[in-house]
């Protein structure tokens, strides 16, 4: 920053947000009911997610940063998929027989099959806007596809409802920019979320399969934790139990004792339980705010499409990173129903690549779209002249 002045550091109101989240979590750290388990998780993780949203913010500058961080996210989750599948094939580390894990017996954080899912749904978004980004070299658009289905079918391996979901998010955000009809993309949608239902094998899993009769054991475990997440939250309106607290204060607030601490399942649930009431809007606001930062930064690079065929300006890399993260915040609120990810990595690289990307594609839409509103000038007074 300060000798070879590359990095030119921003702020603005989505970082104020964030910062402002950062500052309750840190503040709830002296009112935690386990105020070891809370700094440990603060020092160990959050401070560093803190630090890294900022860097990957202000790090990536030109069209060569964007296709680099894309193609790395994308390279990164398919070697994750590809040994997920090997250790579905080979029955390493299945939970309940069936559920694929990559590292469990050495107590990796991809251990659990609802985590390695959500890893999984991360890159899913890059390898789909990859595809769909203006380009003529068919080479990469065959890498992203390949890519796709492989990290898909470790998704679909996990056998998590939440991924499942996910993944339906994702691609729906695409679909829905390039099928017209929604009649025909909604009947589509029912039929390929059938089709995951059975690929994965839903109703053949220990818990929350097909002989479980009424509300499932998974189901059933999932309402208990929310339950607490609630009475937590109600307990500790203004900071919640702490970071990180929500497993070791599981007995103390939940409905039903089965003999063991559960995780809570639900992101938005999990942030309201450890921050309480004032996090969880300071939440979902940041959350919902980079949404629509995203939609309307998406709908304008569609509106400037045919400015963008003769320009240069617009690369590929730059439009990918805008529908990649677009895509991949849907899919965080969507899968977030049912996976525990408020505190974990992706959805905040989401934010700061958010960040980086509006940044640094805002002079150039606006450059855009004023030659847009040229051409648009020039066109309507030739129409004029050419009148009898």
């Amino acid at each position: 920053m300060y000798l070879t002045k590359k990095i030119t550091p921003f702020w603005n109101g989505h970082l104020t947000g964030f910062a402002i989240f950062f500052c309750l979590v840190t503040f709830g750290l002296l009112f935690a009911s386990n105020r070891g388990e809370a700094i440990s998780a603060w020092t160990g993780n959050f401070v560093k997610i803190a630090l890294m949203v900022l860097i990957i913010a202000w790090l990536p500058k030109s069209k060569k940063d964007f296709a680099i961080c894309n193609w790395s996210i994308l390279l990164t989750g398919i070697v994750i998929a590809i040994v997920a599948l090997n250790n579905k094939i080979n029955g390493i580390g299945l939970v309940e027989g069936t559920r694929v894990t990559i590292g469990r017996n050495i107590g990796s954080m991809l251990g659990d099959p609802n985590d390695l899912a959500l890893v999984l749904l991360f890159p899913t978004s890059f390898a789909l806007a990859l595809l769909f980004a203006p380009s003529s070299n068919k080479l990469p658009k065959f890498l992203a596809l390949c890519g796709y289905l492989i990290i898909v079918s470790a998704i679909i391996a996990t056998q998590s409802r939440g991924g499942l979901l996910g993944i339906m998010a994702v691609t729906g955000v695409f679909a829905w920019q390039k099928i017209k009809n929604k009649v025909l993309l909604i009947s589509m949608g029912v039929m390929v979320a059938g089709l995951l239902l059975a690929l994965a094998g839903i109703s053949d899993r220990a818990s929350g399969g097909a002989e479980e009769a009424g509300i499932d054991a998974s189901a059933m475990g999932r309402i208990y934790a929310w339950q607490a997440a609630w009475n937590m939250a109600v307990s500790n309106p203004l900071t919640g139990v702490g970071l990180s607290n929500f497993y070791v204060n599981y007995y103390f607030y939940s409905p039903h004792w089965d003999g063991k601490n559960h995780a809570v399942h639900s992101t938005w649930l999990g942030v309201l339980a450890e921050t309480g009431f004032v996090g969880f809007i300071a939440f979902t606001t940041m959350v919902i705010r980079t949404l629509i930062n995203n939609i309307m930064q998406v709908r304008l690079i569609n509106q400037l499409t045919r400015i963008v065929e003769h320009s240069t300006s617009l690369a590929p890399a730059y439009v990918a990173s805008a529908q990649a993260t677009l895509a991949g915040i849907v899919g965080v609120m969507v899968s977030g129903t049912f996976l525990t990810q408020g505190f974990t990595w992706p959805i905040y690289i989401l934010f700061a690549l958010s960040m980086a990307v509006t940044n640094t594609l805002s002079p150039i839409l606006q450059t855009l779209e004023q030659e847009q509103q040229k051409y648009s000038r020039k066109t309507l007074y030739s129409q004029k002249k050419t009148k009898p």
